[in-house]
């Protein structure tokens, strides 16, 4: 049953029985950054990799770093990074980014970081099957199409990345949501999750000062 916990920006933590995974740790105001530990990390964009990578420690003997696309398998996780790009222009304007697929404790979460186009019909495929996305609403891409990535992955349960109250509220206005209770953190179940094929469930996370 992992647990999920949002830190700002695109930063969450993903705990379940299997190992702990942080993605795109960062450095806010406010952050107790001593109790960071993780089995491993994953950065989405090259551009944004920063000093925050050195504050997290290690579960086990070292915190494995994945900072692009590829397999990896760290533990009982599995992630399969695929090439994608901060802009519709192949990164020329804004740089490449990962989204990254997170299979842990018989769950599927994919972390689109900062993505800046929609996806075409390969990427689809590598991206698979998804429970739960999280999605930037503070990306390079417009809450329109951002919401076009959104139906064409079809997850089962939608958490949004944030930055402002207002890119949440144009996010949530696509996404046709009038109104919602921030939760501190949410408990991923096959209960929980709606059947595959009902309506997809959004949950807007508290950001946290700590991990």
């Amino acid at each position: 049953m992992p647990d999920i916990q949002y830190f700002g920006q695109r930063c969450f933590r993903i705990r379940g029985k299997e190992g702990v995974v942080v993605t795109d740790p960062a450095l806010a105001p406010g952050f107790d950054n001593s109790k960071w530990t993780a089995h491993l990390i994953t950065w989405s964009s090259e551009a944004d990799a920063h000093p925050a990578a050195e504050l997290v420690k290690p579960m086990t003997e070292r915190v494995f770093v994945v900072d692009g696309p590829g397999e990896y398998e760290v533990g009982g996780v599995l992630i399969n990074g695929v090439r994608t790009y901060r802009d519709d222009a192949k990164g020329a304007e804004a740089g490449r980014n990962t989204v990254y697929v997170i299979h842990l404790d018989e769950f599927t979460f994919c972390h689109l970081g900062d993505l800046g186009h929609t996806l075409t019909a390969h990427q689809l495929e590598e991206i698979g099957s998804v429970d739960v996305l999280f999605v930037p609403a503070s990306s390079h891409l417009a809450a329109n199409k951002l919401t076009e990535v959104i139906s064409e992955i079809e997850p089962r349960l939608v958490i949004p990345m944030y930055e402002t109250g207002e890119q949440l509220d144009k996010l949530a206005h696509e996404l046709g949501i009038k109104e919602w209770t921030p939760q501190e953190k949410v408990t991923v179940t096959a209960a929980t999750l709606p059947p595959e094929g009902a309506e997809m469930h959004v949950v807007v996370l508290q950001q946290l000062s700590k991990l």
